[in-house]
C-alpha cells in the first residue's frame, strides 16, 4: 500500500480523512491530553488501520494545530498557551458575525431549509429539556451558516474555530460567578431555549438579506455564548468512541 492514503478494513476502503477525523475527536473530546504522544504504530492499532492513512491524518491535524511534533518525541497533541487560547475567542468574536453577514447576501434556498429545519428542532429539543442532543444540531447549524456564506475558505475558517475551541475551554454555564444572594442562578434549560431563540432570529435576518442585522445578532449571540467558556482543565484520559468504521464526519 505504499503511497496509499486510504487503508483497507473489511474489504471497505478507509480514507485518511476518516482517520483524521476520529482521531481529531477523540483529541477534541479529551481522550488525548496535550502533550500526550502519538505514535503511528497505537494509532493504527486503535482505530483499525494500516500506519499510511494515520501518518497523511496527522500531517492534517499538524497543519490545523491540533498536533505538533517535537524532537525525540514525534507526534505529539499541542499544548496551546492561555494567550492563544484568548486569541481563538477574540478570532471567532470577529470572524461569526461576517460569516452571518455574508450569509445574508449569499445564502441559498437549500441553506435556508436546513436552517430553519434545525431551529426546528433545537427549539423541541431545548423546551423538552433534552440538552444532551443539542450540541450537534448547534454544530450543525453554525457549520451550514458558515457554508451558507459563499466563501469556502471562511467557512473553512470558522469550523476550524468552533473546533479548535471546543478542544481548548469547556462550555461551563455553571462556572460564570455565582449571582447574589437572593437572585435567581443561572438555569441551563432556560439559556438553551434563549439561545435557540437567538439562532432563530439570526435565521429570520439571514433569509430577509439584511447582513448589518445579521451581523448584530451574530455578534450579540457570539458575545453571550463565548462568556460562558473557562479554560479547559486536564481531565482524565477516556477510551476512544471511535473506531475508524464509525468515526464521525460531523466535525
Amino acid at each position: 500500500m505504499s503511497g496509499d492514503t486510504n487503508a483497507v478494513q473489511g474489504g471497505r476502503r478507509i480514507s485518511a480523512h476518516a482517520v483524521c477525523a476520529a482521531i481529531r475527536d477523540d483529541i477534541v473530546s479529551g481522550a488525548y491530553q496535550p502533550g500526550s504522544r502519538l505514535t503511528e504504530e497505537l494509532l493504527a492499532r486503535r482505530y483499525g488501520v494500516s500506519r499510511v492513512p494515520v501518518r497523511e491524518a496527522l500531517r492534517t491535524l499538524e497543519s490545523e494545530g491540533f498536533v505538533t511534533t517535537r524532537r525525540h518525541a514525534g507526534a505529539c497533541v499541542a499544548q496551546p498557551s492561555e494567550r492563544e487560547a484568548a486569541d481563538l475567542l477574540d478570532i471567532r468574536a470577529l470572524l461569526e458575525p461576517l460569516g452571518a453577514a455574508r450569509a445574508a447576501q449569499r445564502r441559498t434556498e437549500a441553506h435556508l431549509k436546513v436552517l430553519r429545519g434545525l431551529v426546528r428542532l433545537g427549539r423541541e429539543r431545548a423546551q423538552g429539556g433534552q440538552l444532551g442532543e443539542l450540541r450537534p444540531l448547534g454544530d450543525w447549524f453554525h457549520e451550514t451558516l458558515a457554508q451558507a456564506s459563499g466563501s469556502p475558505s471562511l467557512a473553512a475558517m470558522l469550523v476550524q474555530l468552533r473546533r479548535k475551541t471546543a478542544w481548548v475551554y469547556a462550555a461551563a454555564p455553571g462556572s460564570r460567578p455565582a449571582p447574589p444572594e437572593g437572585a435567581a442562578r443561572p438555569d441551563p434549560a432556560a439559556r438553551a431555549v434563549e439561545s435557540w431563540a437567538e439562532h432563530g432570529a439570526l435565521v429570520d435576518a439571514v433569509a430577509r438579506g439584511d447582513a448589518d442585522r445579521a451581523r448584530a445578532l451574530a455578534t450579540a449571540h457570539t458575545e453571550r455564548a463565548l462568556s460562558e467558556y473557562r479554560l479547559r482543565r486536564p481531565i482524565p484520559v477516556r477510551t476512544s468512541k471511535h473506531s475508524v468504521n464509525t468515526a464521525s464526519g460531523r466535525n
